[in-house]
């Protein structure tokens, strides 16, 4: 799974590497977050869509102007229109590969409303042999030694993702937080080279698939799962950082210091 990432770049570089054409209303800026060096499940994030432009307010775009390329501020767990809580967000963070297109909770999403989640990279844990006795038998729980996992090149690691609107059934037609919008990540196994920290690993879009996975229009099925690859070999790297990161209250450039590999794993 992916379960924490860094985000710390301006929405200035998100609009340069994912070439936004958003038109702004006169006087409007960018949505802006503080930077987030431990993105936790429910917090706010950066996420690149398309959709109509907006007219007004935060409403949810007109249907009769033409899509746009968007950089929005979601909140990260999905929260599928048919909920009837919001809370069930929390545990929809990730979407499996696997079964992003047939489960109830992605599937209408996946079919039509697919996102980048940018991030500086992601965190993992690995459960190392600290805790076990010499002879091999738990003499207290495994220490997990989280690592980052980021790209080699410093790039922005653009994270396949879902997103969805939750309408509040509990406002008025006229509340601007009536709607409420979520997202989540896509996940699949681990490559070889990363495997041994966790099985799991964010699905990354390279540039040449931006365009096709932003685009709303119905594909077939078979046509974007085509445009999910895992990263390919020796393109990111990871290293191990301070479990200062383990608690979601420690945030701070500090995190991603890597520490020194030798007897931790």
């Amino acid at each position: 799974m992916c379960g924490r990432y860094a985000s710390s770049m301006d929405p200035e570089d998100i609009v340069e590497e994912f070439e936004l054409r958003t038109a702004l209303p006169p006087g409007a800026d960018l949505p802006r977050l503080a930077a987030d060096y431990n993105v936790a499940p429910t917090k706010d994030v950066y996420a690149v869509l398309t959709r109509p432009p907006r007219p007004s307010g935060d409403g949810t775009g007109s249907p009769d102007l033409p899509a746009e390329r968007q950089l929005r501020v979601l909140s990260w767990g999905l929260v599928p229109s048919w909920a009837k809580d919001p809370k069930i967000g929390s545990r929809m963070i990730n979407a499996r590969l696997e079964t992003v297109a047939e489960k109830p909770a992605f599937r209408k999403a996946f079919a039509s409303r697919r996102a980048i989640l940018p991030a500086d990279g992601y965190y993992e844990w690995y459960a190392t042999d600290a805790g076990l006795s010499q002879s091999g038998t738990k003499s207290g729980k495994p220490k997990k030694q989280p690592f980052f996992i980021r790209p080699k090149d410093s790039s922005i690691l653009a994270m396949a993702g879902l997103y969805e609107l939750w309408r509040d059934p509990t406002r008025a037609d006229d509340d601007p937080l009536r709607w409420k919008w979520t997202c989540t990540v896509i996940t699949t196994e681990a490559t070889d080279d990363l495997g041994r920290i966790h099985d799991r690993m964010p699905l990354m879009l390279t540039r040449d698939a931006y365009d096709d996975w932003l685009d709303p229009a119905p594909r077939p099925t078979p046509e974007l799962l085509g445009l999910l690859r895992p990263a390919a070999p020796g393109t990111l790297e990871a290293f191990p950082v301070s479990t200062l990161v383990s608690n979601v209250a420690n945030n701070g450039p500090e995190l991603l210091e890597p520490l020194p590999l030798d007897g931790l794993v």
